[in-house]
């Protein structure tokens, strides 16, 4: 949820001052895109990695500002709550052999964390929603000890004057009612980031959406909640009603969530994400700053309480030039950093693939396709049928093995990437769809086999994360 603020509480003047230089950045920020005044620099690529900390029963474990204090690590921070930690690697120009060395800084980085918890007695584990967590564990005094959170948490349930209501219908049914946003914490997830050149950014932000309802089935990593069997990828709706918050006037219902698919593409320009943040969403935290607009520190702390789960944010070159990039939210954490990997060379690829096409005026598909298509993929996997382009509907997993994976082989060719990295990590993905086993689907056979066993499977899941083997070749 991002950067600490100084304040926990606010005053109606706080608002208006926010609210005067959030429009006057955002307008600062539309003349800079017009003028084509942002980086045209060439892809860089980037990860975030939530994940827990357990006990040794497979509990969370509220420990991370111990871990954080004593790991040192500048590239891990806290999350929402405090069992929960955030890991990252520096930004790498998307060509040649970046995977190979992502994949080295984030397994170094993953192997550090992994062996601090242990001195510490602990456990790390990436996956999508912990499967032996319950309602109980999210209460306020798990919540990570930092002003952000606790405003995030008095807007949020002010904004929506009752409590958070969850009803998430899968195989089977969870109806139930939370009076914080640390339902919030229940979630976790890898998440990609893509600076783009500028006259790409729209392309890119289209793309992503378009490749949103492969990325979420086949990263399918959170069937489980509280003891039910939900979506094949349960984070979609629980993260979406835990911050039901909506636009002005109290529309907590709609039209416009903070936690969404969008409203729809962006069809001239990256700049009318920022206008609609401006116009139909209001501000959560009216932290005060000192900086010149140029700095956009409005504009991006207000972004960064919207949730979009495609959301562009804007950062900063080495040299200060302003530049767009592009973060992807769906992708569960887990199961194995080898399997991360090779999600982010098949949403790098595919996305490339897909915005070169619609730049040319191809890669047709009406947003509200996409979105539906998302939600079946969240909700059933890769068993669902999508409609494509030209209005075919076929079986998801036909799909990525057909078009999708030799459309991700291309686009990673045109970004320059080393062929066997392209091959070697395509293809861990070719064989977890042929196999049908996400960590979602190896979760649901393990219960099947074992009913009830939530903390063995955590442990077995545990077990076979830190061995390193794809999930495509678990067994049970």
């Amino acid at each position: 949820m991002g950067q600490e603020i100084r304040a926990a509480t606010y005053q109606e003047a706080d608002f208006q001052r926010f609210c005067q230089r959030l429009q006057a950045e955002t307008e600062l920020l539309g003349r800079l895109v017009a003028a084509k005044a942002c980086s045209e620099a060439e892809p860089v690529a980037g990860f975030e990695i939530e994940a827990w900390l357990l006990d040794a029963q497979m509990r969370p474990a509220p420990a991370n500002q111990a871990f954080l204090q004593s790991f040192g690590q500048p590239l891990a921070g806290p999350e929402l709550a405090k069992f929960n930690i955030e890991l990252n690697t520096p930004p790498q120009p998307l060509t040649g052999a970046a995977f190979a060395t992502l994949h080295k800084q984030l397994q170094q980085t993953w192997h550090d964390a992994v062996r601090h918890a242990r001195q510490m007695d602990l456990n790390l584990l990436a996956i999508g929603t912990l499967p032996t967590l319950e309602q109980g564990d999210l209460h306020l005094g798990n919540m990570s000890d930092m002003n952000r959170y606790r405003a995030l948490n008095q807007q949020i349930l002010q904004n929506r004057s009752r409590p958070i209501c969850l009803d998430i219908c899968g195989h089977e049914h969870l109806k139930l009612e939370h009076r914080d946003v640390m339902l919030e914490a229940a979630t976790t997830s890898f998440q990609l980031h893509i600076q783009c050149p500028l006259s790409q950014a729209h392309h890119i932000y289209n793309a992503s959406i378009i490749a949103s309802a492969a990325m979420v089935a086949v990263a399918a990593n959170a069937p489980y909640l509280f003891g039910k069997d939900l979506w094949a990828e349960s984070r979609i709706p629980m993260f979406e009603q835990a911050i039901a918050a909506g636009g002005y006037s109290g529309a907590a219902d709609g039209p416009l969530h903070r936690v969404s698919f969008g409203s729809d593409y962006a069809r001239h320009s990256i700049q009318e994400c920022f206008i609609e943040n401006l116009q139909h969403f209001p501000v959560l935290l009216p932290e005060p700053f000192d900086d010149a607009a140029e700095a956009f520190r409005y504009l991006r702390l207000h972004n960064g309480t919207i949730w979009r789960w495609n959301r562009p944010l804007v950062g900063f070159d080495a040299d200060g030039t302003p530049h767009i990039r592009i973060e992807h939210r769906t992708p569960a954490a887990g199961p194995t950093l080898i399997d991360m990997l090779a999600n982010a060379a098949f949403f790098y690829g595919l996305v490339k693939n897909l915005a070169d096409e619609r730049a040319e005026g191809g890669a047709l598909l009406p947003f509200a396709q996409a979105k539906d298509n998302f939600y079946q993929a969240a909700r059933h996997g890769l068993d669902c049928h999508v409609v494509w382009f030209g209005n075919r509907k076929q079986r998801l997993a036909n799909l990525i093995e057909q078009e999708l994976l030799p459309r991700a082989g291309l686009g990673l060719d045109a970004l320059g990437i080393r062929n066997r990295d392209a091959l070697d990590y395509l293809g861990i993905v070719r064989r977890r769809v042929a196999s049908r086993q996400t960590g979602s689907q190896w979760q649901r056979r393990f219960i099947e086999a074992h009913p009830g066993q939530f903390g063995e499977m955590t442990r077995q899941y545990l077990q076979r994360q830190l061995g390193g083997e794809p999930v495509s070749s678990w067994g049970i």
